[in-house]
């Protein structure tokens, strides 16, 4: 084209090229977020666990419709409190993300069972002065941890396939039977 003619730009971003840069990175984004793309598919996601320590347990759809259900959270959050002072918290609905894409990992037979849910500052205090390897800032006191076993599971797989999550907090407790679950940033123990 001759100096002056106004033809079109080869650098310019059209609106057809901003949206398929829009669409690229959403969906690098979904990639990039494993538990996203664990639960992603599921129409409904549901929930069975089982509290150690009070014998009671809960099966419940706790998300459909593309939204989480206030009623079963209710439920759930009941089951997760704290059992030493029957303190209730809610708890990150993303934490049961990541148990639910965990446990169908595993095929989904069975409870989940909960060795530890939300805890009160008091039975954190408490349970940081008889036991090492209590964090003082637990992330149990603010509803986004929780102790699990699968059983019929190795800790080691459990802990393998928490980890797969990229969700947050993955530390493995060979002896004690456990894996700990969080939904604080990704760091491995």
């Amino acid at each position: 084209m001759p100096n002056g003619d106004t033809g079109p730009d080869r650098g310019a971003l059209t609106r057809r090229s901003f949206l398929a840069l829009g669409v690229g990175a959403a969906c690098a984004t979904l990639a990039a977020d494993p538990l996203e793309a664990a639960v992603r598919a599921m129409p409904e996601r549901a929930i069975h666990l089982y509290n150690i320590h009070t014998g009671e347990s809960v099966r419940t759809v706790y998300w459909a419709d593309g939204r989480y259900l206030a009623k079963s959270l209710s439920q759930i959050n009941r089951l997760l409190r704290d059992h030493r002072s029957g303190d209730t918290h809610p708890m990150d609905p993303r934490l049961l993300d990541v148990m639910t894409a965990v446990h169908r990992k595993f095929g989904a037979k069975g409870a989940i069972h909960v060795i530890s849910g939300y805890r009160s500052p008091q039975t954190n205090a408490l349970l940081v002065s008889a036991t090492d390897g209590v964090a003082h800032n637990s992330l149990h006191m603010a509803g986004k941890a929780v102790d699990i076993r699968l059983p019929g599971q190795s800790v080691r797989k459990v802990g393998r396939a928490a980890k797969l999550m990229k969700a947050g907090g993955v530390g493995t407790y060979p002896a004690s039977n456990f894996v700990h679950v969080d939904t604080g940033r990704v760091r491995y123990w």
